[in-house]
Parts: C-alpha cells; structure tokens; sequence
C-alpha cells in the first residue's frame, strides 16, 4: 500500500516517509484519473475501493454532464421512501453506518495515521431531494435570472473539533442518549418528540458505524503488525493498533492521537456529505502539542511528520493564526510546523495564513517563500481584519467576529455555532443582465441608454435577490427532513443537546451567504454600451442588439465585438468600468441587505463563483463586452482576462479592494505571477507587500498562483508530462492533470494574460 519498497531491516527517516507518502498519493491519483477522469473540484483524498470491492457508475450531473463515480460493490440502500430515495435523520443515519460498517480497511505503514476512505455518500443518494417537497414555484425565477438557489446544499459551516477532542467517540455517544433520555422525560408535544427520537437514532446510527470502522482498522492494524519483518513498520503498526483500539471510545490524549482522531472525523465528514471544513488546526493541535513537548515525547520533526500524514489524507480547509477573541494573535511555532508539512508533500492543500496588523509577519513571509519554492498553490492569504470588521456591521461584537475561522473557498464560520450555507448561492449578474436588456429593447416606450438599461437591471437584481430569500426559506424549513447535517450536529453546539438539526434551529448563529457572480462580464458590458453608443455614437443599439442576436457574427459582427470589447476594462484603473464594477457592487450590496428573508434570517453578500464560470456561462447568450454565447462568464470579483496590456498586479489589487462587500463575506483576489520575479531582488518582499496592501485597501482574501507560462501551456497540451504541476484555480487547489480541458483553459487564460 505505500508508494515506495521498503527492505527488511531498512530504517526511513520522516523526510523518507514523507516522500513516500507522496508518492503514494501520486499513485492513487493517476488511479483516479484513468478511472474516473476529470475531477473539477477540491483534490479530495478519496482513494478508489480495491478492484474486487469496486464498482464503476455513470450518472448525469445537474448540469447535464455525465459524471464516472467508483462506488463500493455490494452497498444496498435502504430506501424509505416510493422514489428509492431515502430521506429524514432515522434512515440516512442507519445507511451512512451501514456504509461504514462495511467501508474496505485502508492502512499505510509508512504513515503514522490509520485509515483512508473510499466512497462519497452522496453518489448514493437517488434522488437527492424528497420529491414530495414541491418548490415549482421557485422554478421560473430560478432558471430566468441564473439563480444557485441553496435549496438541498448540505455542509458549507463549521463543525468544532473541540467538541471531538474532549469527548471522543465514546463521549459522543453517551452525550447522544443523555438528551434523547431527558427528551423522552420532558418533551410533550408527541410530534415534534418522534421527530427529536429519529434525529437522535440517526447520530447514534452514525457514531456506532464510526466505531466499527476504527475498531476494525485498529483488528487490521494488530494483524499486519504479526506479519510485518521491518522492525520500524512492526513498531509503527503496533502503535497503530493500540492508539486506535483506545480511540474507539475514548478521546485523544497525545498530539498524534490528536491527529488521528481528526482524520477520521474529517475523512467520514467528508465522506459524508463532501464536507471540508476543518478551521484552526494549529490552534486546536496546541494544548496536545505543548503537553507532548514538555513530557519530552514529541519532536519538531515527528510533529510535522504527524500533520504531512494528516494532510495527505485530507485537503480540507485550514487557517493558520489570526486573532483570539480578545484580538492577540494565535500564531506559534506549531502554525510553522504545520506549514512545512504542507511544504514537504508539494500536493493540493487548502491552507490559509492570516494577514492582519496583529499578525505574525514572518509567518506571511514564510508563505510567500513556499509558493516560490513550491509553485502549487499553496498557501492562501486572509484578509483577518477587513472580514472581521465586515462580520461587525451584521450586529456582532468583535469578540463574536474574530472567532469565525477560514473552512472554505473563500468563506469563514463560527465554529459549531454558525450555519452559514456559504459558496451554495449564487446571482448570475449576466443573467439578470441579459433580461434587463431584452426588456428594454423590447419596450418602444423605453429610449434606450446605459441609465435606462442600469434602473431595469437594478430592478430585476431586486426581484433575483427576493427569489434568493425564498429559496433560502424554503430550505431552512425543509432540509433537515431530507439530509440533515448529522455529522457535523455531533461537533456543534446545541443540535445534540436540542434535538435539532444545525439546519434548523440546532446552533446559535445564522447567517446565510448571498454571492453575486459576473461582475467584471456586466461592469464592462455596461461600460462598453455606455461609450461605443451613447457617447461616441460608432454604434447603435439596434445594431449591438442584432449582433449580439447573432453572437457576432460576419466581418461587422466581428468588428463590433473587438470594439465593444476594447474599450478601457475593469480593472484598468480609473475607468468607466471601474466605476460600474463599483456601482453594481454597492447596488447588490444593498439589496441584499435591505431585509432579511422573509422569514427572517440574516444575509450576507460577497462577489465569488467558484468553478461556476463555465455552466454559468453557458447559459448566458453573448454580452456587449464582446464575449461570445456559452462563453464563461468572468471569474469571481476578478477583472476579465486581458483587461490592461500590462497585467498589472496593483491595479487588480486596488479593483479588487473597491468591490468588496464589506459584511463578512469576502471577494478573494485570484492572481497568477510568473516565478521570474524572484529573480528581482526583493522579490519575496514585493509579494508580501502586494498581499498586504491589498488587504489594507479593503481586500478580504488572496488566491495565488506562482506558475511558469511555458510549463502550464505544455502541461494543458499533454498533462501526463506534469503530474504532480498543482495549480489554485479558483479556492481550491487541484492536480492540473485532473481538471477537464475546459478547466484548464480557464487557468492557462489567466496565466498568459497576467
């Protein structure tokens, strides 16, 4: 099972071992690739079930695509429902412990962590909404303004591990039949008691099954102790054996217990329902981290040996330093450690470092080194204070707001306290676009212009916003009937203790995430309209309205799209488009926070479309940006590809910081430098400076490339000559060679422009 043979009497050192964990996870990933093929999403540490145990499905996606998914051979569901579906916290907890109870038993003795995992519970779930919950009427102003409405999205907040730590699987389970008890005692309302009783059988369901899977890897582990020859292997598998046999129900004790329990937690987590979601991981490991140092059982080096065999397996999202709740920074010498683990494996990892006035600079500095040396993404930066100060202006107190810690994308939770639905709900503002114009040009009583179009736009966004809202409604009522958030309920506060799912009324905070997509696509459509036809008259509206009709085409339509398109762009600095990026921001901004849901929950804006570019745009006819129909939309708050012949890092900065939100919810800046610029002197400091002026400007997240153009044009052309090339495509980090062309064009777009 590891990536490298290992003699009888050979001793590895943790360098070793770390490359050979590695090299295993090259393997397993090129195994994914010929197997599954295109993988446009985080670089999940799922490893494919054994030839014998698998079993190879094609399903179509919601976007119509087909998608290959290796499923564990022999698992039935047990539906509850006509559909075949199976639905509520009773029956999807008993089929997660089934699936656990019978999940293969991964182990490598290289690595000083047990356990790998094999299936994605959700390719399970067919169909994936209760059909009975009918919400048709939603369907029109979904579909007509482009709407990501939420409804049936699972994870995207923050469970808190601490939780885990201090109870153990063991502790979990007493807690579980501690409420269920005082519950049956207390509750009087008969209906909402047999709903509380099939919520508390789910979480006990999920917790026995978890207990199977680490009591049988822990068997596993003992027997091939026996067989092993090597004695280092021998003394790492024993050792396997013992922490895991302890830790089936009784909570970590060591930083490498610690570790372990985490890895399972998030690997069933993410198993779950695709959760990835992890938080302060320097700041959780501390406690165990100082105890172990102090009793001398614990080094540097095997401390990073620990965290490399922790993020092999999961490529969750972490965060590194920022402040506590009275604002001192959390940055240690562990949050280093960590960071160099991530630096010694050179694969997809999500790590985020804090940047903020009370930050640690040397651990920013030390980041900006890694990506040059490494050139894979990684780490990210995090704009601590703006979010935190943006948080505030929902009503929170500073104290509350510094809590919240990077688990996403480009989002931020409260942990085990905070339902968020961050990165599930997007606006296509080129959908909205699009209906305003078609109006307008449809309405004679309407004198077309940039200002009459920009009042139809507002209102239709207006109307897009509210269709948000009910949406969100609709979900907050009905998901927990559907696919409850078990596994992350076990880590919060409150769900366990009220019998109610996170989803609904579980944990204190609610917050739900509104992100606004195709900003720079309608900033300079907008722009361009503005000044080809209202002030420079070289076009008419009937005219951009008859090529666009035709997605531009002949010589004139050709013509006109290299016109409209080369007009001064977002981002260019001081421009038209600057100006209308700035005033759709603000207008989206307000809209969003004008009112609640009717229901009343809290919403909260940010500019972000993920992986969104490509289905977003192929719904999108052509713009009067000169964009083509089908083609994606522009990335993020990002200014378009191409937008100053110079590329220039500050400029896009400085835009960038001008759009934010300014409520929590952030509009990251994606950047791609080519790594000659460390050929300057100064170079590493000239980044750090670039990351901190951004952030002192308003911006609120950095993703960054640092990547070598000839390298990532050949690798696009045959990816097999650069496996390992790992490349940030929008907030998360993935093997080149896993994207699909498509994917990879987006990224080899912005590198040649920028």
């Amino acid at each position: 099972m590891t990536g490298i043979s290992v003699t009888e009497f050979q001793e590895l050192s943790y360098q070793q071992r770390i490359e050979a964990l590695r090299a295993t996870k090259m393997r397993i990933t090129k195994e994914k690739q010929d197997i599954i093929g295109s993988m446009n999403h985080d670089d999940w540490g799922l490893i494919l079930p054994p030839a014998d145990r698998r079993e190879i499905v094609q399903t179509i996606s919601g976007s119509g695509m087909p998608i290959t998914d290796a499923l564990i051979a022999g698992f039935n569901v047990a539906s509850n429902h006509p559909s075949g579906g199976f639905f509520g916290p009773k029956a999807v907890g008993e089929n997660y412990r089934a699936l656990l109870e019978m999940h293969p038993i991964y182990i490598d003795p290289i690595s000083s962590l047990a356990g790998g995992y094999m299936a994605n519970f959700m390719s399970y779930r067919k169909p994936s909404w209760n059909p009975d919950l009918d919400f048709s009427f939603l369907h029109e102003d979904q579909k007509k303004y482009g709407l990501g409405s939420g409804i049936g999205a699972s994870q995207h907040f923050c469970h808190d591990l601490e939780i885990g730590f201090k109870l153990g699987w063991g502790g979990l389970l007493r807690k579980i039949h501690a409420y269920r008890e005082w519950h049956q005692t207390n509750e009087t309302d008969a209906k909402l008691l047999g709903q509380k009783m099939d919520f508390y059988a789910g979480l006990e369901a999920i917790v026995l099954g978890m207990q199977n899977w680490i009591m049988r890897t822990a068997d596993q582990a003992q027997a091939m102790c026996q067989a092993e020859r090597n004695p280092q292997l021998r003394e790492n598998l024993e050792a396997l054996a013992d922490i895991n046999h302890r830790l089936v129900t009784e909570p970590p004790s060591t930083f490498r217990e610690a570790c372990q329990w985490m890895n399972w937690y998030q690997m069933a987590a993410r198993m779950f329902n695709g959760n990835g979601a992890l938080g302060r991981m320097d700041v959780l490991l501390q406690p165990y981290y100082d105890r172990d140092m102090a009793l001398g059982i614990l080094d540097d080096d095997e401390a990073i040996f620990h965290s490399a065999c922790f993020l092999v397996r999961n490529t969750d999202y972490i965060q590194l330093g920022g402040p506590n709740a009275s604002g001192a920074d959390t940055t240690t010498h562990l949050s280093y450690l960590i960071l160099e683990a991530a630096h010694g494996l050179k694969i997809p990892a999500n790590i985020g470092i804090c940047v903020g006035d009370n930050s640690d600079p040397e651990l920013l500095r030390r980041g900006v080194e890694i990506m040059f040396e490494d050139k894979c993404g990684t780490p990210k930066f995090l704009g601590i204070d703006r979010t935190t100060e943006g948080f505030m202006k929902n009503g929170y107190p500073v104290e509350i707001a510094r809590l919240r810690a990077y688990s996403g994308c480009h989002w931020s939770a409260i942990p085990g306290r905070e339902y968020t639905l961050n990165d599930c709900v997007k606006i296509n503002f080129g959908k909205v676009f699009e209906v305003a114009f078609h109006e307008m040009m449809g309405d004679t009583q309407i004198a077309p212009s940039a200002a009459a179009l920009y009042r139809l736009y507002e209102s239709h966004l207006r109307l897009a916003v509210a269709a948000i809202a009910k949406g969100l409604d609709y979900h907050m009522e009905n998901f927990h009937q559907v696919f409850p958030e078990l596994f992350l309920d076990l880590l919060c506060y409150g769900p366990i203790e009220k019998g109610l799912d996170a989803s609904h009324g579980g944990v204190e905070f609610y917050n739900l995430c509104v992100d606004g997509s195709a900003l720079a696509t309608v900033a300079d459509s907008f722009a361009a309209l503005e000044q080809r036809i209202d002030k420079e008259h070289r076009l008419t509206w009937q005219q951009i309205a008859g090529h666009m009709a035709s997605n531009w085409a002949g010589p004139e339509g050709e013509r006109a799209r290299l016109m409209m398109k080369g007009i001064p762009r977002y981002g260019s600095g001081a421009s038209p488009a600057d100006s209308w990026a700035e005033k759709l921001s603000a207008v989206f901004t307000l809209l969003v926070k004008e009112k609640p849901t009717p229901a009343g929950f809290n919403m909260i804006p940010g500019l972000f479309s993920w992986a969104n570019t490509i289905p977003m745009g192929k719904e999108l006819g052509a713009t009067p940006n000169g964009r083509r129909a089908g083609e994606p939309i522009s990335h993020g708050a990002n200014p378009d590809p191409g937008y100053r012949k110079d590329g220039a890092p500050t400029a896009m900065a400085v835009a960038i910081a001008r759009v934010q939100s300014g409520y929590g919810n952030t509009a990251p800046m994606q950047m791609e430098l080519d790594p000659g610029i460390t050929k300057d002197e100064g170079g590493v400091e000239h980044v750090a400076d670039l990351i901190r002026a951004h952030f002192n400007l308003g911006g609120t997240q950095i993703n960054l490339n640092i990547m070598d153009a000839e390298q990532v044009l050949e690798a696009h052309k045959d990816p097999s000559k650069y496996p390992d090339l790992v490349v940030r495509v929008t907030g998360f980090s993935a093997y080149f060679a896993s994207l699909s062309p498509d994917f990879r064009q987006l990224v080899v777009d912005r590198i040649l422009t920028e």
